[in-house]
């Protein structure tokens, strides 16, 4: 998958929790240790049993339900070619079917949500301008968290035509313009000193990369600090793809 395939370290930790879940659930349901497990043992019904534990149990949404469930059917899609005398065990498990949902409606925030939210940082200090300008730039571009998050210094442009550039989904490059408000607040954020020579456009106190975790815990809490003076905010649940 790595190396022929070239998917993201992302597809790669998805597939891993997958396999995780699936041998932990395995090994109780049939007293077995992952090293002894057969392919015969993941049959059909087990998986099936498998992803309604995940829901029932683990309280897991139906969307990644179904993202277990292809991670699963590229694993069997693979064992085909490798193992053909598997092929109706195979088959069985690749026929199970990913379950339908409604699609809700995207949350969005309105302007005055946006203003009490980027006024929630305290701009007189380092972590306070950091997480203003991310915000900012997340609020102006819609970039995706794993691409906020993976933004060098070098990845903004704010000369003419000033732009950020990064990698997103499906490999793929993007150039997203900046407003002149946006070019503003990155202009200064630049010049505040790299810390522990960090490449990170937004890196944390130690210089090294900020998580998606932290970037969720650090809106969380603006969130509720701005929710003091913009009520509607209350009634919302802010994410970062909220943001996007």
């Amino acid at each position: 998958m790595m190396r022929q395939r070239h998917v993201s370290p992302h597809t790669i930790a998805s597939y891993r929790d997958t396999f995780r879940l699936l041998f932990k659930f395995a090994q109780v349901r049939l007293r077995t240790s992952p090293s002894n497990l057969d392919l015969r043992d993941l049959d059909a019904p087990l998986i099936t049993a498998f992803l309604d534990d995940l829901e029932t149990q683990r309280s897991t949404s139906v969307r990644t339900r179904n993202l277990r469930l292809t991670a699963i059917r590229s694993f069997f899609s693979f064992t085909a070619f490798e193992e053909p005398a598997y092929a109706a065990h195979i088959q069985r498990v690749l026929a199970i079917p990913s379950k339908r949902y409604d699609k809700k409606l995207v949350q969005f925030l309105t302007r005055t949500e946006i203003d009490a939210l980027l006024a929630a940082p305290d701009r007189t200090t380092w972590l306070g301008r950091r997480d203003y300008a991310l915000l900012l730039l997340a609020i102006q571009t819609g970039l995706r968290l794993s691409e906020l998050t993976g933004l060098d210094r070098d990845s903004v442009q704010l000369g003419r035509g000033a732009h950020v550039r990064c990698i997103g989904k499906g490999r793929k490059e993007r150039c997203t313009p900046l407003t002149t408000h946006t070019i503003a607040t990155l202009k200064v954020w630049l010049q505040e000193p790299s810390r522990n020579g960090a490449h990170a456009l937004f890196p944390n106190l130690r210089g090294g990369r900020l998580s998606s975790d932290s970037v969720q815990y650090l809106l969380a809490k603006y969130v509720a600090n701005a929710s003091a003076w913009c009520s509607s905010l209350t009634r919302k649940r802010v994410t970062p793809h909220v943001l996007r």
